[in-house]
């Protein structure tokens, strides 16, 4: 394949989801000027290495894959702290998650069709990077259990451990954000399914 034709496929397989990987990586950064830099640095080395990319699988989730190993990367040159509790803490803690359960519509989920845009993203901003970037990429993103283990380089099983941790980590700063806001009206139909009882 000649250079005019790979640079024509990486464009029609990788870069319409542009927009896609700059929202998780505004996440994962919080900065927009790192979140720029990030995608830049993420497409440089998609393009680098596309002969790696399997034709005909996800290129997002390939995407996603090195953006965040990017960005894990940029942190630890820095010596920033990335991980925070024990893993085998994450595992007893959603021991009794399956992913039956997830199929289902969860009070986050129902939540987040209600909630305000601002409280969701200060939320999510101020979960721990590993509870974020598997919240965002199964409910944002929509990605399948089995693409965040391949994404994340982690099993099934943290997976979805991390995920029900994240989302009650998530609920619980949504109920706190509502009620410093003194619900009322509207708002005390999400702050009743962020609490569960819808």
């Amino acid at each position: 394949m000649g250079s005019r034709e790979w640079r024509e496929e990486f464009e029609e397989v990788a870069l319409v989801h542009l927009d896609r990987l700059y929202h998780m990586a505004l996440r994962l950064c919080q900065n927009r000027t790192e979140a720029e830099d990030l995608v830049q640095e993420t497409y440089l080395r998609a393009f680098r290495h596309f002969d790696q990319f399997d034709p005909g699988t996800n290129c997002r989730a390939w995407l996603f894959a090195i953006l965040r190993n990017t960005f894990l990367n940029r942190v630890k040159r820095q010596g920033r702290e990335i991980l925070e509790p024990d893993e085998g803490e994450l595992e007893r803690g959603g021991a009794g998650f399956s992913e039956t359960m997830a199929a289902l519509p969860t009070p986050e989920e129902e939540l987040v069709k209600h909630v305000v845009d601002g409280d969701l993203v200060r939320a999510l901003e101020g979960l721990p990077l590993r509870f974020r970037e598997v919240v965002l990429l199964a409910d944002l993103e929509e990605c399948s259990y089995k693409e965040i283990a391949r994404i994340c380089g982690i099993p099934m099983g943290t997976v979805m451990s991390r995920l029900f941790r994240g989302r009650q980590l998530l609920r619980k700063a949504l109920v706190a954000a509502f009620r410093e806001r003194k619900v009322a009206g509207r708002d005390q139909v999400v702050y009743q399914c962020a609490q569960g009882d819808i």
